[in-house]
């Protein structure tokens, strides 16, 4: 199983152009995905620079027909003339899909620091090997108390997951609304994080858990331990970072270890202000 993640700044590339067009066929340059979790999709916002307020999310759907596309915005608002416009992550899935969370992240006041909400998508992926949920999410650029909380937010998600996954149902959870789907301890979790891999925070998200609770492992790090991260910013000249830096990453919990074949990052594409990484799974 082949996994992607790329932030693709709405499609805008470094040459100031968005192009949805190129993005899809970079991925496909790249290897045949069965999921792709994409960050940074806009439906109607004009003002982003270089769209048109095209829906992204339908021309990505209709440019990857093979996949189900799952949309989580994290940012709708109205347009000002009885439209919405919808700013979020994206996941595409060429294997089976079962339930489906969109979780908003916590997004707490600070009046000196600019923020927005944010979110992060559960989704339960049947593969080969068994059931596992797909998480990726886009944690805030400008506030590292807010990426913290936001960071805890996901832990604790994961701990509840958990707490379902060894559940006994009972017999009212068998039709209908209530009824018992699948939610499996292992999971991936993939995105931009907008840290670099020697802070703080990425420690904070590879903590052990109690109670047995999968913790997560950075796929680069299983298979390349000695050897620093790649940087995914910043290869290319970008005005948020002053070095390149590794802000996208995949981690993956206990149980997939023993699956991880490969890990890759694309250092050559300027169709983003990214780069993307992508692991492969036996």
């Amino acid at each position: 199983m082949k996994l992607l993640s790329w932030n693709i700044q709405w499609g805008r590339g470094l040459d100031g152009r968005v192009d949805l067009q190129r993005i899809v066929e970079t991925i496909g340059r790249l290897d045949h995905f069965d999921i792709i979790c994409l960050q940074e999709i806009a439906v109607n916002f004009p003002d982003l620079p270089g769209s048109q307020g095209e829906n992204q999310l339908e021309i990505l759907s209709s440019l990857l027909q093979d996949y189900t596309a799952i949309y989580s915005p994290a940012t709708d608002i109205p347009d000002g003339v009885g439209n919405r416009s919808l700013f979020g992550n994206m996941i595409l899935s060429r294997l089976p899909v079962g339930q489906i969370w969109r979780h908003l992240l916590p997004w707490n006041a600070e009046p000196k620091t600019p923020s927005m909400q944010r979110t992060l998508i559960e989704v339960v992926i049947f593969t080969a090997s068994g059931p596992v949920r797909v998480l990726t999410t886009h944690l805030e650029y400008y506030s590292r108390r807010q990426r913290e909380i936001q960071i805890e937010t996901i832990r604790r998600l994961h701990v509840e997951a958990n707490s379902m996954a060894g559940r006994v149902f009972d017999s009212a959870e068998k039709d209908g609304p209530f009824k018992a789907h699948q939610r499996p301890p292992e999971a991936i979790l993939c995105g931009d994080m907008n840290f670099p891999a020697s802070s703080d925070e990425r420690l904070q998200l590879l903590a052990p858990f109690e109670n047995d609770v999968p913790a997560f492992y950075d796929t680069r790090s299983l298979l390349y331990p000695d050897v620093p991260h790649t940087p995914t910013v910043g290869i290319h000249p970008v005005d948020f970072v002053d070095q390149p830096e590794c802000f996208d990453y995949i981690f993956i919990t206990e149980g997939l270890r023993s699956h991880l074949k490969s890990y890759q990052t694309d250092s050559e594409t300027q169709a983003s202000d990214h780069q993307p990484v992508w692991i492969e799974l036996s």
